[in-house]
């Protein structure tokens, strides 16, 4: 099934391909049929920097339960990185460097 489901948003960040990395420009979100992974449809994500060649895309296919337990783990880390950021522009002096995790969210060891 081809479904045409395609989201695109910029991006800003880094990728790598085998020992290289790269600058991220793009990031093509779909929903579709598997290219790669021996499983039925899938969420892709592609990563990817349009001035460069190619082969500058870091793609990735997922279960849609792999990508809901993704979008959750990526919410909990941005609401502790949002929290981390507030603590630290509200602290100043030798408070700066003290920072506490955001309550009921656990932190990676």
């Amino acid at each position: 099934m081809c479904t045409s489901i395609i989201e695109i948003a910029r991006a800003e960040g880094m990728a790598k391909r085998g020992d290289d990395w790269f600058p991220l420009s793009q990031t093509v979100v779909a929903y579709d049929h598997a290219r790669h992974a021996p499983l039925g449809d899938v969420i892709t994500l592609d990563f990817l920097n349009t001035s460069l060649d190619p082969g500058a895309r870091a793609g990735v296919e997922l279960t849609l339960e792999t990508a809901r337990e993704l979008r959750a783990a990526l919410d909990r880390a941005i609401a502790a990185a949002e929290f981390e950021e507030a603590e630290v522009r509200g602290k100043t002096g030798s408070d700066a460097g003290d920072k506490g995790a955001a309550p009921g969210l656990a932190r990676a060891a």
